[in-house]
């Protein structure tokens, strides 16, 4: 890859030597001695949210596509090395080459620069590919709103509503409670009672008295006394039914952002003095 397509390549989407997508390329690093790109970082884990070191040896950019030479598992499971400082020290990328299986003698055997023996490889620090670095000679930043090398991409996380889900709150079921009260009614009986009837006396009667011992008449008195019958009678029919409504609510959670900070001399402006 030449730094051009490097470039082309951040942003794009990442797939892995099986085919599978990985995630999209956020930034590219270039050898610090030869500017040639050497690592990409790719946003993976869930929604995205870390960013994972792969190497850019054998790797190629075609469209809009970034082919990497690892399986898509083996760069997610990558050993989580932040970059954010601008570069890699060597020993961070010498773990990295480790984890994907790459000599680091061989990886960074390249071209020295001028004034150095050619049998003494210095390890690169890989850094990203939207900077460039001079240790040769000063360089002046200008105060202008586009991209330059020295610019730094600068991300966060967005937060989406992927849908909703169902699950179980609670169970209903119907059950019987047989509860008891007094119900008062009023009720029309008969009863008998005793009345005296006068009848004057008429024709020869002989007014003799009776006997002080004989028996009276007798009469028996009667009265109705309600009965009461209960029986069970079914009155409504109940059942379960379910309802539903829609009402709004509010989700929250926590999101993360980059940002920027200097480390050195800083002029007021701004600019890093050089």
């Amino acid at each position: 890859m030449t730094p051009d397509e490097a470039l082309q390549a951040v942003d794009c989407e990442a797939y892995g030597s099986d085919g599978e997508k990985i995630g999209k390329v956020r930034q590219v690093f270039l050898d610090d001695q030869t500017d040639e790109p050497a690592w990409a970082t790719v946003n993976t884990g869930l929604f995205g949210t870390s960013e994972s070191f792969v190497p850019l040896i054998n790797a190629s950019f075609s469209g809009d596509r970034l082919m990497v030479a690892h399986p898509k598992d083996q760069v997610k499971n990558a050993p989580n090395i932040g970059g954010d400082s601008g570069h890699l020290t060597p020993e961070q990328e010498s773990g990295l080459y480790d984890y994907y299986g790459i000599d680091y003698t061989t990886a960074t055997d390249e071209p020295v620069m001028t004034g150095q023996p050619s049998d003494a490889p210095t390890p690169t620090s890989p850094r990203p590919a939207t900077q460039t670095t001079s240790q040769a000679q000063p360089q002046t930043y200008a105060t202008t709103s586009e991209t330059s090398d020295d610019a730094m991409t600068l991300s966060e996380e967005r937060v989406r509503v992927a849908g909703t889900e169902s699950r179980p709150v609670g169970r209903a079921r119907l059950r019987k409670i047989v509860e008891t009260e007094y119900v008062t009614q009023t009720v029309p009986v008969r009863r008998e009672k005793v009345i005296i009837e006068h009848d004057p006396v008429e024709g020869d009667d002989d007014g003799s008295l009776a006997d002080a011992d004989a028996v009276g008449t007798e009469v028996v008195l009667n009265e109705e006394r309600p009965v009461l019958e209960k029986t069970a009678e079914p009155v409504e029919r109940v059942r379960l039914a379910r309802e539903e409504y829609t009402e709004d609510e509010t989700v929250s959670t926590d999101v993360r952002r980059e940002r920027i900070e200097t480390e050195g001399d800083v002029r007021d402006d701004g600019l890093r003095d050089t």
